[in-house]
């Protein structure tokens, strides 16, 4: 597949997001990493094992989402605890799991973006959704409302309207646990795109494997970097694997000429996803688990930026069951840099 194609940018379009910023945790080395974390001088605190306190310097704002994916070669995840505006500043509390539910150190890739306004350059939205359904915010770049719903324990019909993207299935999706007491994870089980826009069913966990009520984060691009923007930046790309590989249309490299995302197999639930061309930093990258199942995913080694080409390898993502064995699994990877 090859993604070509062109964004006019509108004036306006300067106005989405309002902010944003990431961050690349070492846990062997307590530091961040700088290609990718922004903006620079992005700190993060240890509160206590397996709990960190992120710090976006300039970025605060009021509501928004968090996505979290834990980086580690044993099983792990990581979920948002909660994140506020504090003076200019952005404040991001995140919790990691090992499997069987206890707090553990791990490094992790954090992100957050906050939009309002519009018109943006593509079709994008995202919830933050309480458990009951009731939206904590919400953006959707046509100005439409988006709605989350209830369909039973742990499962969720989120929908954004007005995101038509001209296909049955568009576009890529990131979902996050929000739980400050206890171990969560949520996935997306599968979505459509129509006429009307995106339905997207997500489900959540709690460390035991069974379905759990939990408040949580869900974003949808299409054409855009996962902050909402487009050209710049120009180097960003999303990839699903269902597995196989989703439709051409879940598969975007923003550069033209660069033809596909590929994926490759590397060890039992291992996958090496390459985005060509786009290893530009500061990067970020996040990973969600798809499927109905309570499998879940994160990366098992930081991306590597090569300098031929340049292409970014996501080496890579791993994906276990519930009780930790490693499984080929379907999952989104979305990497999107500041440039």
């Amino acid at each position: 597949m090859l993604a070509t194609f062109l964004t006019i940018v509108r004036p306006a379009d300067a106005a989405v997001p309002d902010r944003k910023g990431w961050v690349l945790w070492n846990q062997i080395t307590s530091t961040t990493i700088g290609t990718g974390t922004w903006p620079a001088g992005s700190t993060v605190v240890v509160l206590a094992p397996g709990r960190y306190q992120v710090k976006l310097p300039g970025q605060g704002a009021p509501n928004g989402v968090v996505h979290v994916s834990a980086i580690n070669d044993a099983p792990h995840w990581c979920q948002a605890e909660t994140w506020f505006q504090s003076g200019a500043d952005e404040i991001i509390n995140i919790r990691c799991y090992r499997v069987g539910g206890a707090l553990d150190p791990t490094s992790f890739s954090a992100f957050f973006v906050r939009a309002s306004g519009g018109p943006a350059p593509g079709p994008y939205g995202y919830v933050d959704s309480a458990a009951s359904g009731a939206l904590v915010s919400q953006y959707n770049s046509t100005g439409a409302g988006n709605s989350s719903t209830p369909t039973g324990v742990g499962q969720w019909l989120v929908k954004f309207p007005g995101l038509v993207a001209g296909g049955t299935l568009d576009g890529s999706l990131q979902a996050t646990a929000v739980n400050a007491a206890t171990g969560a994870r949520c996935k997306v089980s599968g979505w459509s795109s129509s006429a009307s826009g995106q339905a997207v069913k997500v489900l959540c966990f709690n460390s035991a494997g069974a379905l759990l009520n939990t408040r949580f984060t869900l974003t949808y691009q299409y054409k855009v970097s996962l902050y909402g923007a487009a050209i710049p930046p120009k180097y960003y790309g999303y990839f699903l694997n269902q597995p196989p590989a989703g439709p051409p249309t879940t598969n975007l490299n923003s550069v033209l000429g660069s033809g596909a995302n590929t994926i490759m197999a590397t060890g039992p639930g291992l996958s090496m996803v390459t985005f060509p061309r786009i290893a530009f930093t500061q990067n970020t990258v996040q990973v969600t688990a798809y499927g109905a199942n309570s499998n879940f995913c994160g990366l098992n080694t930081f991306w590597t930026n090569s300098p031929v080409g340049p292409d970014l390898y996501v080496r890579n993502v791993n994906c276990f069951t519930n009780a930790g064995a490693p499984v080929a699994t379907g999952f989104t990877v979305s990497a999107n840099s500041i440039l």
